[in-house]
């Protein structure tokens, strides 16, 4: 049976390179993963208690929700803005991690990989994000880390899912979450 992972997108661009790395992933996904890209981050409005009542959930939060929890684990494709975490990226762990004492991302494995202009292909972000999704309850698969650099010249003319680079690491990483999930005992 294959693991089941969730990825989320933490750029709203249309042409966004990590949007494109998570095609590849698909692409490239080793036997025995199965990798959706949850479409539909735009719609989820941001956090907020108040909207958060059982009964009257908006209907997008409840959309990623389910999807998480049908997930075995989870991979999410982080760029890089100002230096830190996207604003749509941390809504999503923010929805998922509640509520509180119910977070759909505990116990379950999850890699953070993107790409971003900057020499270091958005590590800072990637970093901050495994600080987040990890405080909400998943296990970051640490050495399951992928930071593409100088995304806009290298994937001007280029999807990621072609470059050797990714071909051979992406697959790498996704390899190590299902290992990590497979390695998860049955609840």
């Amino acid at each position: 049976m294959s693991v089941r992972i969730l990825a989320l997108v933490g750029s709203l661009r249309g042409g966004s390179h990590n949007r494109q790395l998570a095609e590849a992933a698909v692409k490239h996904a080793p036997a025995g993963a199965e990798i959706t890209i949850f479409e539909g981050l735009a719609d989820v409005p941001f956090y907020n208690e108040d909207i958060d009542v059982e009964g009257s959930v908006p209907a997008a939060a409840t959309k990623l929700r389910e999807a998480a929890g049908s997930a075995d684990a989870f991979l999410l494709f982080s760029p890089e803005y100002n230096g830190t975490i996207t604003a749509v990226l941390k809504n999503a762990i923010d929805w998922l991690s509640r509520p509180y004492g119910a977070s759909a991302f505990t116990g379950k494995p999850v890699a953070v990989v993107g790409t971003a202009y900057g020499q270091y292909g958005g590590k800072w972000a990637q970093d901050e994000t495994r600080k987040s999704v990890g405080i909400a309850g998943g296990v970051v698969v640490e050495e399951a880390e992928l930071s593409v650099s100088g995304s806009v010249v290298r994937f001007a003319e280029l999807h990621p899912q072609d470059d050797a680079e990714v071909a051979e690491q992406l697959p790498k990483v996704v390899a190590k979450v299902v290992a990590a999930a497979e390695a998860v005992p049955a609840a």
